[in-house]
């Protein structure tokens, strides 16, 4: 019977003075910013200690339904709150996709360069937890008036990312991500490539000189290759070799290499070789 006395008078005395340990409930799970309520056994006043990755607080409040308002969770992780030395825990979890932070690498790139644009596009919600949740994405890169490539993918861990071929049209690229109605735009400078052939012509200037000249200098794609690039023009003869460098101006290069009365010439941008003519004879 002593036991059965023991709980009897242990109950009288919790009604009495109201200073019994309070049973903790708490919901698993609150999504961020829209508070709880703990449930707490008993009544009367007691101390409540809140611990997360918002920071801490202890206040006093009355045993039965506690409420902890969405200004005190608005930091997404695990949080444990502790009543009358009882603790229990929960997980706030990110509240619905409002922002996207969307980084493009890099800022030019050659035009139809395989696998050349990487996007990365972190999603967080309104108080800046990463969504961690699974969500659909979707990347496009394209010049204007071009179909461009688009991509589809889900993020994992609050990133999604996307590696994707440059355009084959050179121009400024607008890199888009979009998750449900947010939409975030970079723009991506597509540039022309290497030169992708290169063709040139020769006439005798009046003073006997060779004039060399390319026709438009073109990418494989058909971009104008960018002014200021370098060609160069070199002769072969008996004399020996002469090579003069020249900067492609509005599509063209051109320069006037030695005379002589016989002579190869030849003409490349990089690694990219040109044409070759014999000069001599008649012309």
């Amino acid at each position: 019977m002593f036991p059965l006395r023991r709980s009897l008078i242990l109950g009288i005395v919790c009604a009495t003075v109201l200073t019994c340990a309070a049973q903790v409930r708490v919901p698993a799970t609150v999504q961020a910013g829209s508070g709880t309520t703990v449930q707490a056994s008993g009544s009367g006043s007691t101390m409540l200690y809140l611990f997360g990755p918002g920071g801490a607080l202890k206040r006093e409040v009355q045993r039965g339904n506690i409420e902890i308002s969405g200004q005190e969770l608005k930091v997404a992780g695990r949080y444990t709150v502790i009543v009358d030395g009882d603790s229990a825990s929960f997980f706030v979890t990110a509240a619905p996709l409002q922002k996207i932070a969307f980084v493009a690498h890099p800022s030019r790139v050659p035009a139809a360069a395989s696998r050349a644009v990487q996007g990365s596009a972190f999603l967080f919600d309104g108080f800046q937890n990463l969504v961690l949740t699974p969500i659909p994405v979707t990347f496009r890169l394209a010049v204007e008036g071009d179909n461009g490539e688009e991509r589809r993918t889900s993020s994992r861990d609050g990133v999604a990312w996307v590696q994707l071929n440059s355009g084959r049209r050179s121009g400024p690229a607008h890199f888009v991500v979009t998750s449900g109605a947010i939409q975030v735009r970079r723009i991506v400078q597509q540039v022309a490539a290497d030169p992708c052939s290169i063709r040139m012509s020769a006439l005798r200037a009046p003073d006997g000189n060779i004039l060399v000249e390319t026709a438009p200098v073109q990418d494989c794609s058909g971009n104008a290759v960018p002014d200021g690039t370098i060609v160069t023009f070199t002769s072969v003869d008996a004399a020996g070799r002469s090579a003069v460098d020249a900067r492609i101006k509005r599509g063209i290069a051109r320069a006037e290499l030695p005379a002589s009365r016989s002579a190869t010439l030849s003409v490349a941008a990089g690694v990219v070789l040109g044409n070759e003519i014999h000069w001599g004879g008649g012309q």
